[in-house]
């Protein structure tokens, strides 16, 4: 997604790919239902203390998505050497961590839904019932993959 602008130091936009912050100013615009989306995931990945990927999976194997927020057709230069595009962009949402994602990244976790209700309520539900969405999975839901 567009990096807030506060953040630019060139006219280069690299974008941002993990949002916490719904109550900026910045990504209020694509919190309504039209900018939300799902991202269906099997594991997903933090890294460990020795900065190689520690993976992570459902300890029951249930259907997974990253609850995300997406733009389409932004105009922007997100890379030197490409001069200004447009694009289709998204990021995925984050929260505090569950107790075995905490273990090895403390300070976020992604979003993530398992329930059909839950995806159901993040893609048309108004932005004051879907925020509660923005939370982490209990602890023991997840696993660490060797």
């Amino acid at each position: 997604m567009p990096t807030p602008p506060q953040h630019l130091k060139t006219q280069r936009d690299p974008g941002v790919t993990n949002v916490r912050n719904t109550g900026s100013s910045h990504w209020r615009r694509w919190l309504g239902a039209e900018s939300r989306c799902l991202v269906p995931l099997v594991a997903f990945s933090e890294p460990g203390p020795d900065r190689k990927p520690l993976w992570f999976e459902p300890v029951d194997e249930a259907p997974m998505f990253f609850a995300g927020i997406q733009t389409c057709g932004w105009t922007s230069v997100r890379k030197v050497k490409d001069g200004a595009t447009t694009d289709d962009l998204f990021a995925f949402l984050t929260t505090a961590p569950n107790a075995e994602v905490g273990a090895v990244h403390p300070r976020a976790m992604p979003v993530i839904l398992t329930k059909p209700d839950e995806w159901q309520a993040w893609l048309a539900a108004p932005w004051n019932e879907a925020r509660d969405l923005q939370r982490p999975l209990p602890d023991g839901a997840l696993r660490i993959v060797s």
